[in-house]
């Protein structure tokens, strides 16, 4: 990256003491191959590393999450504290939270804000360890963007819930051992004021998870039927009717764990450089093309436009202050200008874009990042969205009109 910050005294003692921590925890080699710049050392003693395994190293040493408090796991460490970390295991190609993204970056700061102590105890541990895999059961066949018109049902029966309905586009849920569920427990009031969340187990028998196939031939996303699977009151989080308070931690929290998911994962998967920029010029095989050098030099443009806005978020995080309007603009401009650059590739490659000898793993991440490109701009919060948000927020422009506030959700028309 080409715009650095200048450590203070306290950030660069803590920057010293995590890169010895690495030193000493991380894979035997690892970091001593990265700093004498050895990438066929690196290859081999990356070969065989294991996520989980890491995970259980990382989570609990408390640079898993040291924005979390002491008791909980974390390090109770300012904010800048997380930007350095994760700097730092970017630097060393390592992941922060691996294979549990949802559960530390998502459902573990809501339960620090809303659950009780018994919650904290009995999942946050796990969470840094990955023993228990976490999903996100929000979106709904009828209800994306519009969240709060959310209609899986939740009753109360004997002390218990009852719950029945229908996610999609629950990311990992095949693999998870509990998911965060926001469900409809008062049909006759708004639709803001009748929702609960609470914590799904889902190994329960009334729960069928089916894959959705994506055009890449990966399947991370899956559509969930809740078919009156009960759950004991201990499983609600907030209050009864409070849900949509506790689902807005979730979402403030999802777009910061995102923005650091790649940390290092990339170059653990294929070897790809961290330099998004080498990146492209390797997989595009014609640069001397003029109509393709132009191409490029717009797309260099927008990538250092990318990392002065990423500076400026990353600035504020540094002096400890909660990131602003630059979280929405970064998400926009970061999924759309992905997709540009994915489409450039595959254009300037021609016919080699669509067929390659087998084996060819620059023509294969090509055609998968292309393809892959096309959820940026809906995951994490669409894009339409996020320009409303901005709008509204930062421009100051008015909200749209909201025909059905104040409407108990029952009597709201739905397709």
């Amino acid at each position: 990256m080409r715009w650095k910050l200048e450590d203070t005294a306290e950030q660069a003692a803590f920057r010293d003491e995590f890169r010895r921590w690495l030193r000493e925890n991380a894979p035997t080699g690892w970091v001593h191959a990265l700093d004498r710049g050895d990438e066929k050392g690196f290859d081999q003693v990356r070969q065989g590393f294991n996520f989980l395994e890491w995970s259980q190293v990382i989570g609990p040493s408390g640079y898993g999450a040291p924005l979390w408090p002491r008791e909980y796991g974390g390090l109770g460490a300012e904010v800048w504290t997380l930007q350095i970390v994760r700097e730092e295991l970017a630097r060393y190609r390592l992941p922060l939270i691996g294979v549990n993204i949802l559960g530390i970056g998502l459902a573990g700061p809501t339960l620090i804000a809303h659950g009780t102590e018994e919650q904290k105890r009995r999942y946050l541990a796990k969470m840094l360890t990955c023993e228990e895999i976490w999903c996100q059961l929000f979106s709904e066949p009828g209800s994306g963007s519009d969240l709060a018109s959310a209609s899986t049902r939740a009753r109360q029966d004997n002390g218990e819930w009852v719950i029945s309905g229908q996610k999609v586009w629950t990311s990992i849920a095949q693999f998870a051992h509990f998911g965060m569920l926001l469900a409809r427990s008062d049909p006759d009031k708004p639709k803001h004021e009748g929702l609960t969340y609470f914590i799904l187990p889902m190994r329960d028998p009334g729960i069928e998870i089916r894959p959705l196939r994506q055009m890449t031939g990966s399947s991370e996303f899956n559509e969930v039927f809740i078919s009156d699977v009960r759950v004991p009151d201990s499983n609600r989080v907030g209050a009864i009717g409070q849900g949509w308070e506790v689902a807005r931690t979730t979402l403030m929290n999802e777009r910061v764990a995102l923005s650091g998911i790649g940390a290092g994962t990339e170059a653990l998967m294929g070897g790809v450089r961290n330099d998004p920029w080498l990146s492209l010029l390797e997989q595009i095989p014609n640069r001397g093309d003029r109509l393709v050098r132009q191409r490029l030099a717009q797309s260099y443009i927008e990538q250092e436009v990318k990392e002065i806005t990423a500076f400026r978020a990353a600035l504020v995080r540094r002096r400890g202050d909660t990131p602003g309007a630059e979280g929405a603009v970064g998400k926009v401009y970061n999924a759309e200008f992905n997709q540009r650059r994915s489409s450039l590739a595959m254009n300037a490659a021609g016919l080699g874009a669509i067929a390659w000898v087998p084996g060819d793993r620059v023509a294969e991440s090509r055609a998968n990042a292309f393809l892959r490109a096309r959820a940026n701009t809906i995951e994490g919060g669409t894009s339409e969205v996020l320009r409303n948000q901005m709008g509204e927020r930062v421009l100051g422009l008015p909200r749209e009109p909201e025909v059905d506030k104040g409407v108990p959700w029952k009597e709201i028309r739905r397709n």
